[in-house]
């Protein structure tokens, strides 16, 4: 469970064998002389000259889906990423307190599957100093989700619903601050943020929404998602990192992840069933309740209550959700609108040091001409020379920022 980010870091030890004088395999039934077979040990190479070690002598997992190996011999960037980060633990574990098991099979699910005796552990990245203003990041879904936070099994403790968690985002609100923050949002997550944020205007300073789904037809999840809601296919899909991490990344903006990047991501799960199964969880959950979701949404920002200063930074080659109503939004709830020419869906990971930029900006009420520019019909452009395609691990330090980014 994250909220959240930012995997091939490990793969389950296997061995294949053919026949030779050396391992004996003989059929109860036959009489044919031993016969004997040479285990094998395989190396995967990739497209590039990286090797994944398949053959290592450590084996990690669930008893569901399994990991061993690793990528190199070298530190991976997941494991640099998670030694920069803490654990918070927020929001009580409810359920009965069985032990969780696969849905599948019934087998038994490992420490990663299940949830915390009596607190959710959050993992959460900090950066800057105390005397900045702070600024709590959150990234979308699917993006980093399912990393180094707690995960638990469906139906032990928690079963991903929007509801479950719009309270448990208030737990760790309560738990991360005291004072007076700013959020940034990314994506499907935004409507959880702002049905929080609607009871609870008097914590925070600024709303930042990073393409968030507004319209009708945004409450629809593209398909590369709601495939993960379907019965048993759901299931199937979820457990493969190539289609829940990889194609689930890069179908939504023009993205290019370098073999080091696409490893962070897929990790989860390759080490875990966890993460498939939570991916099937929120995904059905999204499926029945997004819509709902989405209208409180524009209910919320468009009420002459709201107080809350709210900025819609756009990423234009978003390939989910399409840009027709999201001016005409803007304009009737008179908030501001930022469009950032070459950032997909996921604009953290697209254009993080670009996107730190326009935070600071905002925050400081700050909006340098050097760095913004106006569209013919008036809206503002974030101008960048840099190349914004490959999707990369968020990096958003700023200066003038206390910065907590939740995985």
């Amino acid at each position: 469970m994250a909220f959240g980010a930012h995997h091939l870091s490990s793969l389950h030890s296997v061995h294949f064998c053919i026949a030779s004088p050396s391992c004996p395999v003989r059929s109860p039934r036959s009489t044919a002389p031993i016969r004997r077979i040479k285990f094998l040990r395989f190396r995967i190479r990739s497209s590039s000259d990286d090797d994944y070690y398949i053959d290592a002598p450590v084996s990690v997992g669930d008893g569901f889906s399994f990991g061993g190996g690793k990528y190199s011999e070298e530190p991976s960037p997941s494991d640099e990423w998670f030694e920069k980060g803490k654990i918070v633990n927020a929001h009580p574990v409810l359920g009965s307190g069985k032990k969780a098991s696969d849905p599948i099979f019934g087998l038994k699910m490992g420490a990663g599957s299940q949830a915390s005796d009596d607190l959710f552990r959050w993992f959460c990245i900090e950066s800057g100093s105390l005397d900045n203003p702070s600024v709590i990041l959150i990234h979308g879904f699917p993006s980093q989700s399912f990393g180094f936070s707690d995960k638990p099994q469906p139906k032990y403790g928690f079963d991903y619903t929007l509801d479950e968690y719009v309270s448990s985002f208030g737990s760790l609100m309560n738990e991360l601050v005291t004072d007076k923050v700013s959020l940034v949002v990314q994506g499907y997550f935004s409507p959880v943020v702002v049905k929080y944020a609607s009871s609870h205007q008097e914590k925070l300073k600024d709303l930042i929404l990073l393409n968030p789904p507004l319209t009708a037809k945004h409450a629809n999840l593209p398909s590369t998602l709601s495939i993960f809601s379907n019965f048993l296919l759901g299931e199937i899909f979820s457990q493969d990192p190539l289609r829940a991490s990889d194609k689930a990344l890069t179908s939504c903006g023009p993205y290019k992840m370098k073999e080091k990047d696409a490893m962070v991501y897929r990790r989860p799960y390759l080490t875990s069933g966890s993460s498939g199964f939570a991916l099937n969880a929120i995904s059905r959950s999204m499926k029945k309740e997004l819509k709902k979701y989405v209208e409180e949404m524009r209910t919320v920002l468009m009420d002459k209550d709201w107080k809350v200063q709210t900025t819609i930074c756009w990423g234009e080659r978003d390939r989910w959700l399409s840009y027709d109503g999201v001016e005409d939004f803007c304009k009737g709830s008179n908030h501001k609108l930022l469009k950032l020419p070459m950032a997909g869906h996921h604009v953290q990971e697209d254009c993080g040091e670009e996107l730190g930029q326009v935070v600071d900006g905002i925050l400081s009420r700050r909006m340098l001409e050097t760095n913004f520019s106006a569209d013919e019909n008036g809206q503002e452009l974030f101008s960048s020379d840099s190349d914004c395609s490959a999707l990369v691990v968020a990096n958003m330090d700023q200066p003038n920022i206390h910065l907590l980014q939740l995985i």
